[in-house]
């Protein structure tokens, strides 16, 4: 469940958080900790390309921009295992971090820990995915609005023959919270618009997984029956093309991701994925770096201003919450989005296979 009023129609984009009042680590307060923090940073998997390249990095820049230089971030990735994740979360409130940071592999799973840590006197953050357990807030994109966005640009890109197209939609891990999220939003706005002819989970969010799906699916409802596909993230969106072009497609139907990434984009640059959604790394990380900082310092003006939404989850009511915007990006919008924001230069994205598609579109 999502309420959102949202502190981002007052601060919309990171770089203007200063501006809002809630950017300086140097306003007077009586902080129950100095700037010698540690935050444990637990991430789920490697397989998603951004966790190592984007969130924890832009984390680590962000703790040490608020603490000048002092505070750390302890690091570890789960590598998709939900038991190796519990083993890593416990093993960061053995060692008495000041507050942890869980993008969690399995949002029941990770329950246990999260008490553990409640019991020790460490806030919890859930990152990016809703954790389950007593956690103090949780800093993720609006979810819902992901699917959403993903669906209507299938609709849209079907234009007059939705009504009769077959669309084969391929969701994200079941133990992902944010998987149904995604799916919500998806079907309210496939529902009735088109054929959703098959649908499968992919578990732990495995391109292997959706390739073979994708298969299945191509078995069962046949390659030059299935008008598009919903894909839940980008690593699946290739997957899907890959079997897809193995398949002897001649045309890639339109094809949905989300997150961005680099190959995505070129995808879309080049025609073969028709849009990704893209979500602020830099706003979701940032922000979610300084909710902590202020949490484990007793900056109560700051946290407060940054959590203005709520949400509930299976174990908790009304967790204190931000959700960041997303955005649709397709090949008419590149410039305005991920490039201006810094995630990636041109140079980056119209390398020399897919420098015409970039001339074609006026990337430069």
């Amino acid at each position: 469940m999502r309420t959102v009023p949202s502190v981002m129609a007052v601060c919309a984009s990171a770089l203007l958080l200063s501006s809002c009042g809630v950017g300086s680590s140097d306003t007077a307060v009586s902080p129950r900790k100095g700037d010698d923090i540690t935050l444990g940073l637990l991430l789920p998997d490697r397989d998603t390309s951004r966790f190592d390249r984007f969130d924890h990095p832009l984390i680590k820049k962000e703790v040490a921009a608020l603490t000048h230089g002092k505070g750390k971030v302890a690091y570890a990735n789960a590598g998709a295992s939900a038991k190796r994740q519990s083993e890593q979360f416990r093993k960061m409130v053995a060692d008495k971090v000041d507050v942890i940071l869980v993008d969690a592999v399995d949002a029941a799973a990770i329950e246990p820990s999260v008490q553990k840590a409640k019991d020790a006197g460490i806030p919890v953050i859930a990152y990016d995915r809703l954790a389950q357990g007593p956690i103090d807030a949780y800093v993720s994109h609006d979810n819902e609005l992901v699917g959403e966005v993903q669906g209507r640009s299938i609709v849209e890109a079907l234009g007059d023959k939705a009504e009769t197209s077959k669309v084969v939609m391929m969701n994200g891990s079941p133990a992902d919270p944010n998987t149904a999220l995604f799916k919500k939003g998806a079907t309210s706005e496939l529902d009735g618009k088109v054929v959703i002819a098959k649908q499968y989970d992919t578990r732990e969010w495995l391109p292997s997984v959706a390739k073979a799906n994708m298969k299945a699916a191509i078995a069962s409802v046949g390659l030059n029956n299935i008008a598009a596909v919903y894909s839940a993230n980008d690593d699946m969106a290739g997957a899907v093309i890959d079997e897809l072009k193995k398949a002897g497609a001649s045309r890639i139907p339109p094809v949905t991701g989300q997150d961005a990434t680099l190959a995505a984009v070129q995808r879309v640059v080049s025609g073969e994925q028709y849009m990704t959604v893209y979500k602020s790394f830099l706003l979701e990380a940032t922000n979610a770096a300084q909710i902590a900082v202020y949490k484990v310092q007793g900056r109560d003006l700051q946290f407060d201003a940054l959590i203005r939404d709520k949400v509930n989850s299976p174990t908790q009511d009304d967790i204190p919450s931000l959700l960041v915007p997303v955005v649709a990006l397709t090949k008419d919008n590149i410039e305005q989005t991920v490039v201006k924001d810094g995630v990636y230069t041109v140079q980056q994205i119209c390398t020399a296979p897919y420098a015409a598609d970039c001339a074609e579109i006026g990337l430069k």
